[in-house]
């Protein structure tokens, strides 16, 4: 039996009302409270999103614009 992920808290604990996001794990209100009852699958999914989700609620400075050579 594998153990369940650990949490992606990174311990910057700033939720934004603009996005519902904790600015520094990515997982919303409800993730963050329902972690510790979630399962493995459960929390592998949540997971893999928050990469993706941090990157859209916050891109980088200049990403996505063209720049000159």
């Amino acid at each position: 039996m594998s153990q369940k992920p650990s949490s992606p808290c990174t311990k910057v604990c700033i939720l934004d009302a603009g996005t519902g996001l904790c600015q520094g794990c990515g997982r919303t209100r409800d993730e963050i409270a329902a972690w510790g009852g979630l399962g493995e699958a459960q929390r592998r999914a949540i997971m893999a999103r928050l990469e993706a989700r941090l990157q859209a609620a916050y891109p980088a400075p200049g990403a996505g614009r063209a720049t000159s050579r």
